[in-house]
Parts: structure tokens; sequence; C-alpha cells
């Protein structure tokens, strides 16, 4: 995560000129910090909501509700980083070298975190829809905290080098934080660091959901109840669509970038392009944090029926006790909707 070194200028053979590189240290500075804001005003607001409904009213009881609840936390580690990294683009790094290891370390937590959960996410709906009979015995709370204690570990140690190499120190007029790996093996950790995102960050979510989400289809093509089969598919599509959309062009341009040889772009101009796009497609992933709560909770008919439950018991009370007509026309109101459909969305199997 360096949004302020400038990349270095390098010779090019069949230029007779250095390849000046263009400074993305300008726009960052001034475009990020506004954006940042507002991802972590959104993402602390959306996830923050998705944890309060999942503790008070749904009370976890069931696998779904555990690794909807850890997905939320990783989105809220992650938003934890943005108004340093803000700060950051807006001048440059003054919070330390320690602060430095310790907010890399939780981007690339609860980035990777983040990751692991909607993949298991997917196996939980999977099992849920194709494999009915099984999941009524597997899909356990005991299993999804224990599923998810090991996640989190997993997300640390596959993080560790990101802590390891990670400081802060001086490059010319500015201090920076950013990844400094040994000179002897700058190249290995390089390339290490590209592949292993673009496998965890593309290449495994894509097998999963592929496979999980073509059987969950299968399935559903079946059901003979239209209206839920339709709400369903709509719901799997948007996860995957939404997900790739916002990850896909940055493990892309990550890729380039680490291998530009490979793919014929060392030279200035593909080097100045790259540069900036890398600028664009991580700034873009990052504000997936802010999406989550919409296409895994949000997007659910009853999770909505606990959001309006939440609202009405903890935040409209104390506004009718100062409004007592309110309390009359809310109560009628409420009264007057409630139907049998209403009854039944309290038990329906929704996130």
């Amino acid at each position: 995560m360096d949004y302020q070194t400038t990349s270095p200028s390098y010779d090019y053979p069949e230029e007779s000129a250095p390849c000046h590189k263009t400074d993305v240290r300008q726009i960052a500075a001034q475009l990020l910090p506004p954006l940042y804001a507002l991802v972590s005003i959104f993402g602390f607001v959306g996830n923050g909501l998705v944890v309060l409904i999942l503790v008070t009213c749904k009370k976890l009881r069931s696998m779904t509700d555990i690794y909807l609840l850890n997905l939320a936390l990783s989105d809220l580690l992650f938003v934890l980083t943005l108004p340093f990294w803000a700060h950051y683009a807006a001048a440059q790094w003054t919070w330390g070298n320690t602060m430095c290891l310790l907010l890399s370390g939780l981007y690339s937590i609860g980035f990777f975190s983040g990751i692991f959960f909607i993949i298991l996410l997917t196996l939980d709906r999977y099992l849920a829809i194709v494999h009915a009979v099984f999941a009524l015995k597997a899909r356990t709370v005991t299993f999804g905290a224990v599923t998810s204690m090991l996640t989190w570990l997993v997300a640390v140690l596959v993080s560790i080098p990101a802590i390891l190499f990670s400081r802060s120190q001086r490059e010319g007029s500015h201090v920076t934080c950013s990844p400094h790996f040994p000179l002897s093996q700058h190249h290995f950790w390089k390339n290490f660091e590209t592949l292993k995102m673009t496998i965890l960050g593309l290449g495994l979510p894509l097998l999963v959901m592929g496979f999980c989400y073509s059987g969950i289809l299968r399935t559903l093509l079946r059901c003979r109840n239209e209206k839920k089969k339709h709400k369903a598919v709509r719901l799997i599509f948007a996860i995957m669509l939404v997900y790739f959309l916002f990850w896909t062009p940055y493990n892309v341009v990550l890729l380039l970038s680490t291998f530009p040889e490979f793919f014929g772009l060392n030279n200035c101009d593909s080097s100045n392009r790259l540069d900036q796009a890398m600028q664009v497609t991580e700034t873009l992933g990052m504000t997936h944090c802010c999406i989550n709560p919409v296409i895994y909770a949000f997007v659910g008919e009853k999770f909505r029926w606990y959001l309006s439950v939440f609202f009405r018991k903890h935040i409209a009370r104390h506004f009718y006790k100062h409004c007592p007509g309110l309390q009359r026309e809310a109560t009628e109101r409420a009264n007057s909707v409630y139907t049998r459909s209403t009854a039944d969305q309290e038990s329906s199997t929704g996130l």
C-alpha cells in the first residue's frame, strides 16, 4: 500500500532519453482523501449495522450468521486503515515505523480474511441448496465458529510478509510506508507476493464460485417455487459480478506490472500507464468493503425485516417519547400492513 512513492526512472535501450515516470502522488493527494472518507463512513455504518443485527436480533443461530459476522468484521478491519491511508495520500507518512507495520498487517489481514469468508459463504450456500440433507448435520454454529477461527489464522499467516517487509523510511523529500524486500531476494518476493495476491484474490474465488454456483443453479432450475428461484439466482449473480467487477482489474494490472517483459510492456509509455492503472484499480477494489453489507445482508428480506425491528426498538422509540402522535400513527400503520406474507417473512431462510 504505497501511494506516495514515485516509481524510479529507467533507461530503455531503444530510447535516447531516460523514462520520466508520471508522479501519481499529485493525483492521489487530491482524489483519495475525500474518496476514502466516504468509503470509511459507509463502510463503518454498513458493516456496523450488520454486526449489530446479527448479534442483537439474529443471535448468531446459524453457520451463515457466523460467516456473515466475520465478513463484516473483516471489512471493518479493512476500513479501519483507510483514514490513515487517506492522510498518507494527502501528505506523507507521519505515523512512524510501528504504525506502518501494524496498519499494513491489518490491511492485509482484512483483505484476505474477507476473501476467505466470501469463499466460506459460497460453500455454505452450496451445501444448503445442493446437499440439503447433509447440510442439516454439517452446517452448525460450532462448526462455523471453528472454521472462522481457522480462517483468521490462515489470513494472519498469509499476511506475514506484509508485516515483515513493510517499513517507514524517507525516500527523496517524502517519508513513505511501503514494502521493502531484501535486495538479494527482491525479485523473488515481489513475484511471490503478486502470485499470492492473484491466486488467493482471484483464482481461488473464481474456481470455488464457478464450481459451487454451477451446482446451485442446476438445483435451482429444478425448483418449483419460481419466485424464490429467481431471487436466489439474482443474488448469486450479484455476488459473483460485484466481487469480480471490483477486484479483477487490480489483479490484472498487478500481474502486468510485475511481469511487464512477459506481456511486452517493458517500455516507458506502458510503465506510466500501468502506474496510473494500479492507482485506479486498487482504489476501486478498496471500495468493495462498502458493497459487502448490501450484497450479503441488505438484499435479504429477512435481514431487512430484522433491521426494521431494530430501528423501531432502539431508535424510533426515542422519537416516539417526544411525539406520542407519531407512535399511534406508526402502530396503526404497522397493524394495517401486517399480513400473512409478513409473518411468513419472519421464518424465511433468506439472508
